[in-house]
């Protein structure tokens, strides 16, 4: 997964710089340099959201597991009555 977050960060970064210099009317690759700078932030900006998204789903399966343990003892100790 690290591959092709990596790549679809670079490509959306390049993307970016490419859209924004044919909004404005200049030509595609006209600060080279810009689109390194684009290109390295799209892969932090994936990489990151990768990992949120991991960690999201972690706390979600802790939750899920707490609620599964409460409702298991609500149900079991409410049989004594």
């Amino acid at each position: 997964m690290a591959w092709s977050a990596t790549m679809i960060g670079a490509l959306l970064g390049l993307g970016t710089q490419m859209y924004s210099n044919a909004l404005r009317k200049l030509p595609y690759m006209r600060h080279p340099w810009e689109h390194v700078v684009g290109m390295g932030l799209g892969v932090v900006f994936v990489n990151q959201l990768v990992k949120w998204d991991e960690k999201l789903q972690q706390d979600l399966d802790k939750m899920l597991e707490k609620a599964k343990a409460a409702n298991e003892r609500r149900y079991l100790e409410g049989d004594d009555d």
